[in-house]
């Protein structure tokens, strides 16, 4: 049996809850990344960010390249940069009242295509 569209969407979204899948999803919006950079931008250990990135690799929202030694990480498709600019749009209205999160969410948005 099928599992309800809407279940898919929950289940879909919970896949997303975690701050530094987020955070790579934003910093491959930029283009192909190295996993040594994400590293450094990101900020924590490398078997976190290993298991954040098998997330995303299964979830198929990411997809990986090797060259020579280097693992490069790239956004399967622009769907997800376009879902990561709707969520700042909401976030920014939600937050409106919130004028530190709001600063911080417009400085993102400057530094993200």
């Amino acid at each position: 049996m099928a599992i309800p569209l809407y279940q898919a969407k929950a289940e879909f979204f919970r896949m997303l809850g975690h701050p530094v899948r987020i955070r790579v999803l934003e910093l491959l919006q930029s283009g192909p990344t190295p996993v040594r950079d994400l590293l450094r931008a990101i900020e924590v250990e490398p078997s976190a960010l290993s298991q954040q990135l098998a997330v995303l690799r299964r979830s198929g929202l990411v997809r990986s390249t090797r060259e020579g030694s280097t693992v490069v990480y790239a956004l399967a498709g622009g769907d997800v940069a376009e879902l990561l600019r709707a969520a700042r749009r909401i976030l920014t209205e939600l937050l409106a009242g919130r004028s530190e999160l709001l600063i911080e969410l417009r400085e993102a948005e400057v530094r993200t295509p």
